[in-house]
């Protein structure tokens, strides 16, 4: 039976602080390789649940750099799962930019509409706006860093609901 439990904000948080400007020895660096931002995305979101969707091909897991799924480490892959899971795992929704709340993820589309950059929200100063959320990131290393500081076409908020764990 599978039984809904809150998101941690505190420890994704905390996560996306401490790790910002470094790697988790933990995790694979995909940075040479393509861009690490969805990998950390994904390390900050499970810090804040501590569970994976080991489901193949279309679950959310890192076992290693060749055992892992699409969604943890691509960014529209990460967006279906996160929209789309109604099983074990981190779920949630796109809201408005207002709702974004510390440990969503706010995903860019810096050229044309292919979303490609996935920042951590880490704090929001008031209202949600591009100069009061403040974001950490890998691939473009930052931590506090004012979302308005990005140059982007589109953006979506990846809201974290819960999660779903088998109880």
């Amino acid at each position: 039976m599978l039984e809904i439990f809150d998101y941690d904000r505190t420890k994704a948080v905390d996560y996306a602080h401490k790790w910002a400007f470094g790697r988790n020895p933990a995790f694979y660096d995909f940075s040479p390789i393509g861009g690490d931002c969805t990998n950390f995305a994904s390390q900050v979101i499970f810090a804040g649940t501590g569970i994976m969707n080991y489901t193949p091909v279309y679950g959310w897991f890192y076992i290693n750099t060749n055992d892992r799924s699409a969604s943890w480490t691509g960014v529209q892959y990460l967006y279906n799962f996160i929209t789309t899971n109604k099983g074990v795992g981190p779920f949630g929704a796109e809201v408005p930019l207002y709702q974004a709340e510390p440990g969503d993820i706010i995903q860019l589309a810096i050229d044309k509409d292919i979303f490609h950059h996935s920042p951590v929200v880490v704090k929001i100063n008031g209202r949600p706006t591009p100069d009061n959320i403040l974001i950490a990131a890998h691939s473009y290393d930052a931590d506090m860093r004012p979302l308005s500081s990005y140059r982007f076409r589109r953006l979506r908020v990846i809201h974290i609901e819960g999660y779903r764990k088998n109880v």
